[in-house]
């Protein structure tokens, strides 16, 4: 970390974090939309259910490998982008839990110690 006499760590640019980080199916959604398609059809012709696609597409289910080689070459696009924001969507949302705030909290007051 940067350090800069007389300003927040938080608050140096090099140190922020975005405070929104979407969810790949998001974008999924989007592009299924922007083709026109179902996502009855397209859940159809990769071979899922119409509710694990559609728990993606809604942020409710992670974008696992499996799902996204397959959806991705579907639609030809790139899988290993969206699991890229899936990772960062994961870290966004454990940084925000409590008990992870908590534990952190704990585990700061320990190293400071050392």
């Amino acid at each position: 970390m940067v350090k800069v006499k007389g300003v927040a760590d938080d608050m140096i640019a090099n140190n922020l974090q975005p405070g929104y980080y979407p969810h790949p199916g998001e974008v999924l959604k989007d592009e299924i939309i922007y083709r026109g398609l179902s996502q009855r059809r397209v859940a159809q012709e990769i071979g899922v259910t119409v509710s694990q696609l559609n728990e993606v597409l809604n942020g409710k289910r992670a974008l696992n490998a499996e799902m996204a080689i397959v959806l991705c070459t579907y639609l030809d696009i790139d899988a290993e982008p969206l699991l890229t924001m899936q990772m960062h969507y994961n870290m966004a949302q454990a940084r925000k839990n409590p008990k992870i705030i908590t534990q952190l909290n704990k585990l700061a007051q320990h190293v400071a110690v050392l």
